[in-house]
């Protein structure tokens, strides 16, 4: 597995743009995918970073299976200030059965009532989804704050259709109690939305 930091400079107007859109900041990621536009990138997840200034630079994590080909912002120049590439995450090593972990999500957290799903606006019913998350991929929460709730406004595929997605921070501590599913939540990511910037599950082992 492999992690991407880019900074972003919101004054370049198509960082600006991405900033704005997460459907257009995942087709300007995929780039560092896919050879041309037809190709479909393989999975990578990401997550645009809490920033306290509306003119200061922009986070970015980007997290994918295969290296990234960041060559392909070179002819934008500005759009990003500094780009760390690609740094390997060995996850046979990071997660063990017993180890605790801070975590940090932005995720889109819903349930499913007669076929359809329904986003999860109240806070005791998003922490519940966690604690269900947890219950199906390997671990424990421990503690967990709930930070931005908000709903996001985007838009879904080529179709151009304006869609509304409820989208959840949340941040704690955990221990892992079945290594592999954890894992797998990991390198899958957690819930829906992903290709709006939602469900990298971000871990740093604290013991």
């Amino acid at each position: 597995m492999f992690l991407s930091k880019l900074t972003l400079d919101p004054q370049h107007p198509q960082a600006r743009r991405d900033l704005g859109d997460a459907y257009e900041m995942h087709r300007t990621l995929a780039r560092a995918y896919a050879p041309d536009a037809l190709t479909p990138p393989p999975r990578f997840l990401w997550r645009l970073e809490p920033s306290f200034h509306a003119f200061s630079s922009s986070s970015l994590l980007v997290q994918s299976d295969v290296p990234a080909d960041w060559s392909v912002l070179d002819p934008m120049r500005g759009y990003a200030a500094e780009v760390l590439g690609n740094k390997p995450v060995d996850l046979e090593k990071l997660i063990e059965a017993g180890a605790r972990y801070r975590f940090r999500l932005l995720a889109n957290p819903t349930v499913t009532r007669d076929g359809k799903r329904y986003g999860l606006s109240k806070e005791g019913e998003q922490l519940a989804w966690i604690a269900r998350q947890g219950e199906k991929h390997g671990f424990s929460v421990l503690a967990c704050v709930r930070g931005s709730s908000e709903r996001i406004q985007s838009r879904r595929g080529n179709t151009g259709q304006r869609i509304i997605i409820q989208t959840v921070a949340f941040e704690g501590t955990l221990e892992a109690f079945d290594s592999e599913p954890l894992r797998l939540a990991v390198r899958n990511g957690l819930g829906h939305g992903k290709a709006w910037g939602l469900g990298l599950f971000s871990l740093a082992r604290i013991s």
